[in-house]
């Protein structure tokens, strides 16, 4: 409801305060910044959004449902900046607090198990979720890393399908955005009809994040066909930083993976694979990136490596490996 909504002007004249809300008086206000950051938050940096959050909570100012709103969304803006044990204490409380957030809280737990690499922990969350969890789409995030392609591009339309009986328009264009990435990832001739389908159902929305799935999907498209497929890259990572969301920009570098394993190009698959484990261990999360771009290259795996997958780890490598060399051909 809140997102057709014109912010209100802040201190500055402005839609939306130029500084993170400080010194909440009452519920009103309180209630106000709430709804005004969330309006705000596909628009601007996640940080800012973040700071806004934050204040709101630290004020407490607001009855118990609308303080677990605040918190999950806050936990949500978290995670997006790679801040995952903050964003994994203020799920646990939505969901300990059994409110009306506190199933999208677990959904947030489960993804923040699989971006530390623990599918297996994740599969078993994701499995109480039901549709308040969107358990299709979260189960569909776990498959295809583990290179069952087909098998979440079904999960994912099945999560699409149950959002529209359920008139959910956001979560149906999320769901095909992730259908049209794994589409173009692994079948790149069959990706046009989902990308363009995914174009549509977020034409009226403003989903900042679909929208770079969208476009990762495209370039996933062209990956070992286009050669200006890395200029094109490095353009939309840095879109993804500009809004905020950091730690998405390592799919980024999946996508240049595969472009340079399909091209053979050992030096740059090499590279990539290095500036993937530099990312992925300073921020320890997305780490079974780093495995997947070996995998695609025929390259030795990470030592010691964290991540537990849901299949062993030959079976994992063979599938990526052999939508390089189907590329290929």
């Amino acid at each position: 409801m809140w997102e057709p909504v014109t912010p209100p002007a802040g201190p500055t004249g402005t839609a939306g305060s130029a500084h993170p809300a400080v010194g909440v008086s009452g519920p009103a206000e309180a209630l106000t910044e709430l709804l005004s950051a969330l309006a705000r938050r596909q628009h601007e940096h996640r940080a800012r959004t973040a700071d806004r959050l934050e204040a709101v909570v630290g004020s407490a100012r607001l009855p118990d449902g609308l303080q677990d709103m605040a918190r999950y969304y806050l936990a949500k803006v978290q995670r997006d900046l790679g801040r995952a044990r903050e964003s994994a204490a203020g799920m646990r409380i939505v969901v300990d607090g059994g409110g009306r957030f506190a199933p999208p809280a677990r959904r947030g737990l489960a993804h923040l198990a699989r971006l530390a690499g623990d599918f297996p922990t994740a599969l078993e969350m994701a499995a109480q979720l039901g549709w308040a969890g969107r358990q299709h789409r979260v189960e569909a995030d776990l498959h295809w890393p583990s290179g069952q392609f087909r098998r979440a591009a079904a999960a994912y339309q099945q999560a699409r399908h149950e959002a529209e009986q359920h008139r959910v328009a956001g979560e149906a264009a999320t769901s095909q955005s992730m259908r049209a990435f794994v589409t173009a990832l692994a079948h790149p001739d069959h990706a046009g009809p989902e990308i363009d389908l995914a174009d549509q159902l977020l034409a009226p929305l403003a989903l900042r994040a679909s929208g770079f799935n969208v476009a990762l999907a495209r370039l996933a498209q062209d990956a070992g066909r286009r050669t200006e497929l890395p200029e094109r890259a490095e353009v939309l990572r840095t879109e993804i930083q500009q809004a905020g969301l950091a730690p998405m920009a390592v799919t980024v570098d999946l996508v240049l993976a595969l472009h340079h394993a399909v091209l053979g190009d050992a030096d740059a698959a090499a590279a990539t694979v290095g500036r993937l484990r530099t990312a992925t261990e300073q921020a320890g999360e997305y780490r079974y990136f780093t495995e997947i771009a070996a995998f695609m290259a025929d390259l030795p795996a990470p030592a010691n490596s964290p991540v537990r997958w849901l299949d062993a780890p030959d079976q994992v490598r063979s599938r990526w490996r052999q939508i390089v060399l189907d590329r290929r051909s």
